[in-house]
């Protein structure tokens, strides 16, 4: 692991405790491949550092859309790298948090 790696996954640590670990299980449970590991991390890892570390359980819809939104319209993504940000904040919420939604308070 690279120190840049390593710095943002422990901003990501700061944010909530555990959660890269929760991250990875979650990842390995759905038998996904490492490149998937790595490409989920990073976008999740921007997320969070993108909204200054707030806890994610605290984000709701409109967070998860101006990063999309900042991603597309500032950054200027790729339509490709755009879906899987979009993707990866899909599976971080529905199945590492147990959420069907951001923003929704109750596990599902």
């Amino acid at each position: 692991m690279d120190a840049v790696t390593h710095g943002c996954h422990r901003a990501l640590e700061q944010s909530q405790p555990g959660l890269i670990g929760r991250v990875k299980s979650a990842i390995r449970e759905q038998d996904l491949h490492q490149r998937a590991e790595q490409t989920y991390l990073h976008w999740i890892t921007r997320f969070v550092l993108f909204h200054d570390l707030k806890d994610p359980e605290s984000l709701a819809g409109e967070d998860r859309q101006q990063f999309l939104t900042y991603l597309s319209d500032r950054i200027q993504v790729s339509r490709a790298r755009l879906n899987q940000a979009s993707q990866a904040l899909t599976f971080f919420y529905q199945d590492v948090l147990g959420k069907t939604e951001i923003g929704d308070t109750a596990a599902a």
